[in-house]
């Protein structure tokens, strides 16, 4: 298991169009590209993080999915971002998260 940690500023007021856009890039890339899914989250300074789950780097990277929708979806994404901070890759230790 391996995990992404996606960090961004988005534009003022922007930030409606890009939680419905992440919702339905996440949800295609569990249905089409085996990912466990990712959590969504607003820091006390603004910043917004995506914590997205992979089986492993090769699952990740090997994605080839497109559609239409997904492509506007991420454009849409891309365009709600005012800073993108580098995404990071972080090893799972221990796992005591429960849903």
């Amino acid at each position: 298991m391996v995990v992404y940690l996606y960090r961004w500023k988005l534009k003022a007021g922007r930030e409606p169009e890009f939680k419905a856009s992440w919702a339905l890039v996440t949800q295609a890339l569990r249905q089409n590209c085996g990912s466990k899914g990712s959590r969504l989250h607003l820091s006390s300074n603004g910043d917004w993080l995506g914590y997205a789950q992979w089986p492993s780097p090769e699952a990740r990277d090997s994605c080839q999915f497109s559609s239409p929708e997904f492509s506007r979806a991420r454009a849409s994404m891309k365009e709600a971002i005012e800073i993108s901070y580098p995404e990071e890759r972080l090893a799972v230790e221990e796992d005591f998260l429960v849903f």
